[in-house]
């Protein structure tokens, strides 16, 4: 009802008998003024407290030693801290941590003074044992997350990922309940970028003997330190909350009270409710992004990451052949992809780590483009090289399983990558599995695919976090690429070595050269992310390297 309405029925009471007018004059005195309030909660931001966020699929654990998905580091980001955090220039600046650490010992030991401030969502102090124990965990040959090799040059890291000693030995130890002793095998000049990582975020060590096995199965068994906690996560519904946490250290500077997230796959689905006011940051993709490049709301967001075709190189399987890998990177036009296809002003790529991620410093060049292959797109090379692999191996025809997760604009993809392998390579059969994730999860763990769609993000801003995924010895190597001369590149760069700076650059160019010359993996493009934001919004701080902090936001 509009107030000017409920004006006219004011001055018609009022000439009612005098002992009604008080009683109902002041009911309509109320609803005129809740309707006036509800109109000015809707159009002065100022006022908004919650901010409403999509992730692209659903959370499978927030134990960080069980997964590290996007979506679980995602929400992690902004619920949890590590010994730093970075602020809106993309700095490292301190958290956990009461200020930024120089090593020491030639570079390999890190002592890091906690924060006596720094609470879990349950009031209990943040403790260096609460450190000590996920590194650990993750270390483990237990551990299922796939991410125990960045821990490889913590001292005793190496012995006991390969199974040859127990955890405890870790080069990780508490020296008091406030102090954090981290010793390496050899410097590493980029080990504090390292600390942005969710997987090195601490884990309340009461929570772990509290809960066991079912810490971070929701989110009722764990406890959180960052500015919000989630709450509402039963391990399987696809939406939740990030409230804000009542203990956290600067809670003062935390304008938000509560971040609601969604699970939202299909793009047009993102549009609509951006439309409706029910996001207030939508992930837009496909040809939902294409019509809407022109929006005054459209924010593209570069990111150092890659999306790829990850090859499965076991004997049994179709790329085991080299001929044949290089005949599929040769024939996809990627230019195409990106600009038909996704339409969100992603670029191809070239190379497995991502451009802009870093600088050489021995050159002063990007890396990325320092290193990229000097044959990019030929679909008749492609075709040659093609019909020689199938040769070699002794087949006409290949029947080739794809794997990929269900979101919409990753089917897309599939069926482009379908289409221009069917199209120019011969004799190729691709088969698409677009499935939920847990079961994409699940034939890269058991080795039952020719190729899956995946994507890496840069871990910290070093090429040598992305090439170590695709060590022979890496239990994220689900490909199984194994190269004596790949793995000689990033040994040599991971020992003393790594104290000379040219001697360390010049490791990590042989090393992407090596994958450009094996193509173990298919660079496709770029991470270049188109999403609508309601212009509202301010304070989001967006990170190239590392997940989205939605921690500081606010409305204006």
């Amino acid at each position: 009802m509009k107030s000017k309405n409920l004006f006219a029925q004011l001055k018609r009471i009022i000439r009612k008998p005098r002992h009604f007018v008080v009683p109902i004059i002041g009911v309509l005195v109320a609803v005129l003024l809740a309707a006036c309030g509800k109109q000015s909660d809707s159009s002065n931001s100022s006022s908004k407290k919650t901010l409403n966020l999509m992730q692209s699929g659903e959370l499978l654990s927030l134990d960080t030693v069980k997964q590290a998905n996007l979506n679980e580091f995602n929400t992690l980001t902004n619920s949890m801290e590590g010994l730093y955090r970075s602020n809106k220039e993309n700095k490292l600046v301190p958290a956990m941590a009461t200020s930024l650490v120089k090593p020491t010992n030639n570079g390999k030991t890190y002592v890091y003074h906690l924060r006596k401030d720094a609470k879990w969502s349950n009031g209990d102090p943040v403790t260096a044992q609460d450190f000590v124990n996920p590194w650990r965990r993750s270390v483990s040959p237990t551990s299922q997350s796939g991410y125990g090799y960045i821990f490889r040059g913590i001292k005793n890291a190496n012995a006991i990922i390969d199974g040859k000693k127990k955890p405890n030995p870790l080069g990780a130890t508490a020296v008091n309940t406030h102090t954090l002793k981290v010793e390496l095998d050899y410097p590493m000049p980029y080990f504090n970028k390292m600390m942005l990582l969710p997987i090195f975020f601490p884990q309340s060590t009461n929570t772990l003997n509290k809960f066991g096995n079912k810490y971070g199965s929701s989110s009722k068994n764990m406890y959180f330190n960052g500015a919000f906690y989630v709450n509402g996560w039963t391990g399987s519904n696809l939406s939740w909350n990030l409230d804000k946490n009542p203990y956290y250290y600067n809670k003062k500077n935390i304008k938000l009270n509560e971040i609601k997230m969604q699970v939202v796959k299909d793009a047009n689905t993102a549009h609509q409710l951006y439309q409706d006011g029910q996001l207030d940051d939508a992930l837009i993709t496909g040809t939902t992004a294409q019509g809407l490049q022109n929006n005054k709301n459209l924010y593209h967001f570069h990111r150092a990451g890659v999306y790829y075709l990850r090859l499965n190189l076991r004997k049994n399987h179709v790329f085991n052949n080299t001929k044949l890998r290089k005949a599929v990177s040769l024939a996809i036009d990627k230019d195409s992809l990106a600009k038909k296809v996704l339409s969100d002003g992603s670029q191809r790529a070239d190379t497995f780590v991502a451009p802009e991620l870093s600088i050489d410093p021995t050159t002063n060049k990007d890396f990325a483009k320092e290193t990229e292959p000097t044959k990019k797109t030929d679909v008749k090379e492609a075709k040659k090289l093609w019909r020689e692999g199938l040769k070699e191996v002794g087949k006409k025809k290949v029947n080739i399983d794809y794997y990929t997760d269900d979101q919409s604009i990753n089917k897309n993809i599939a069926q482009f990558v379908q289409s221009q392998m069917e199209e120019k390579l011969p004799g190729s059969n691709v088969s698409i599995h677009a499935v939920p994730v847990k079961n994409s999860q699940s034939a890269l763990q058991n080795g039952t695919f020719d190729m899956n769609f995946g994507f890496r993000f840069a871990d910290f801003g070093d090429p040598i976090g992305d090439l170590n995924v695709l060590k022979s010895d890496n239990v994220s190597n689900y490909g199984k690429y194994n190269s004596k001369a790949y793995d000689s590149y990033l040994n040599a760069a991971q020992t003393f070595a790594a104290a000379s700076e040219e001697s360390y650059w010049k490791n990590m160019r042989n090393a992407q050269k090596q994958l450009n010359q094996d193509m173990p993996v298919i660079p496709l493009y770029t991470m270049i992310e188109s999403h609508l934001l309601n212009p509202k919004v301010r304070g989001i701080m967006w990170h190239h390297v590392g997940q989205v902090d939605y921690t500081r936001a606010y409305f204006k």
